[in-house]
């Protein structure tokens, strides 16, 4: 059986952990306020009514593409470029192909950002597998003007943080939504992270800051992680509600 992600890849490692999740989508949750393009996400209304459940949905989509066979995971993008062609079809215009390699580099540069920020250093060729495989992802989606390689990516990458991002009305109202929905606290605590793991470029725009507080703490979190008790900090972090999902995160799709 052919899986269209190799068994054995650091992806799978990346996508198989909570914890690397999570700041994976603080940092999406960062870039996305600011992405040129955000409006498209508010078409829908799904995004501000219910930012954690819009997590959990393209977590989902995210890990089950990683951990399936080839077919699986081609119905999976094919699914999921319906949907969006289906938005399209509502709004009457389309969504431009810089917006949805945009959404692509996010998903390469933070997964690539969290696991070193919680693991270790990765090696070009892991850093290279990483966005192979969410090229493809891309390339089946029928997306135009991909990069070709690592290299020609890093680069792209850097061009569309100084061009594709802006401050908004939709960056204030969206933080307002992820304030409403995860409390003061983990709003914090939500912050926090963001300044861990965003670029210079975006942590400026959104003014977060420059040290963040939770730095120290990822040290006790590393430790957690060996005495099995992550799950309690997991649990502090998103509300009780997502507890299922939560737990889900660790656990890899048949």
């Amino acid at each position: 059986m052919e899986f269209f992600v190799r068994k054995g890849s650091v992806v799978r490692e990346i996508w198989g952990k909570g914890d690397t999740i999570l700041f994976i989508f603080a940092g999406a949750s960062a870039e996305f306020a600011l992405n040129k393009a955000v409006d498209w996400l508010y078409f829908t209304g799904r995004l501000p009514a219910d930012p954690l459940g819009r997590l959990f949905s393209t977590v989902g989509y995210a890990r089950q593409i990683v951990f399936s066979e080839q077919d699986a995971a081609h119905r999976a993008i094919d699914k999921m470029a319906a949907i969006h062609a289906g938005v399209e079809a509502k709004r009457g215009a389309a969504i431009p192909d810089w917006a949805y390699r945009d959404v692509l580099f996010m998903l390469i540069d933070y997964s690539i950002r969290s696991f070193e920020l919680l693991e270790r250093k990765l090696t070009f060729q892991e850093k290279a597998e990483v966005f192979e495989v969410f090229n493809r992802v891309g390339t089946r989606m029928g997306l135009q003007g991909l990069p070709a390689a690592y290299r020609e990516w890093e680069q792209m990458r850097e061009e569309h943080l100084q061009q594709n991002l802006l401050q908004s009305p939709y960056t204030a109202d969206l933080y307002r939504q992820y304030r409403k929905h995860l409390g003061p606290v983990r709003y914090k605590l939500l912050l926090e992270g963001q300044l861990l793991i965003v670029p210079q470029t975006v942590r400026e725009q959104l003014q977060l800051g420059k040290v963040s507080l939770l730095r120290p703490v990822l040290q006790v979190y590393k430790l957690s992680r060996r005495l099995h008790a992550d799950w309690i900090l997991k649990s502090l972090i998103l509300p009780p509600a997502y507890k299922k999902e939560i737990i889900a995160l660790d656990s890899r799709p048949a």
